[in-house]
């Protein structure tokens, strides 16, 4: 029920802000690369659960397609450790990385639903419990994700893509090899908190000048 809520909530808000640029003429079809709507920037992200914890930075560069939309590419460095995976007592330690994608919609400047799918490779050390019934291992695998979820943009204007923010988010996809995934395939709340840098901004700001 949670991931029906999340999906229909993104495209309700697609909808909605469509709308809203119709009927306000808000923003006419913008045709053409512009280099003042690039930005960077990025987020460290926390998951945690009774028996897991995710930490990692996630490097970010994208491109405001409307006023109400953000989308771009990630790279995700993570590491995570999580105790009784296959029996009580064990450990697995996780090394993550990987390339992503993600889009952002905000139905009001602060507030915004989020989709990411990140495509993880994964190095992984597994220490069994004392005298339990697996052997140590080193192997290597691979997962995707798909994260959506919402948050809190701090400082985001019109035609201005700098602000802070923070979200919570889920995989759906439910890999059991995801890092956002325990041992018994329940997703794990991933939080993240980042800064968006507007690129070109003064760019920006002396063409309005220029034309005044």
């Amino acid at each position: 029920m949670r991931n029906i809520l999340l999906v229909s909530l993104i495209f309700f808000v697609t909808s909605v802000n469509a709308q809203n640029d119709e009927k306000q003429g808000n923003e006419a079809p913008d045709h053409g690369f512009k280099k003042e709507k690039l930005f960077t920037g990025g987020s460290a992200n926390l998951g945690f659960s009774n028996y897991s914890t995710v930490i990692g930075i996630t490097p970010q560069f994208g491109y405001s397609l409307t006023s109400w939309a953000d989308a771009g590419i990630t790279i995700n460095v993570n590491y995570s450790s999580q105790r009784d995976f296959r029996e009580y007592g064990d450990k697995i330690r996780q090394t993550i990385y990987g390339p992503g994608a993600f889009v952002r919609l905000f139905p009001v400047n602060f507030l915004f639903a989020s989709a990411q799918y990140e495509y993880n490779f994964i190095k992984q050390n597994y220490i069994p419990a004392t005298n339990g019934s697996y052997a140590p291992y080193k192997g290597n695998v691979k997962a995707s994700s798909l994260l959506l979820g919402g948050g809190y943009a701090g400082g985001r204007q019109r035609n201005n893509n700098t602000y802070y923010f923070l979200s919570v988010s889920w995989d759906i996809l439910g890999d059991k090899n995801s890092p956002y995934i325990d041992g018994l395939g329940r997703s794990n709340p991933v939080i993240r908190a980042g800064y968006n840098i507007g690129l070109f901004q003064g760019y920006q700001s002396r063409e309005a000048k220029r034309y005044r």
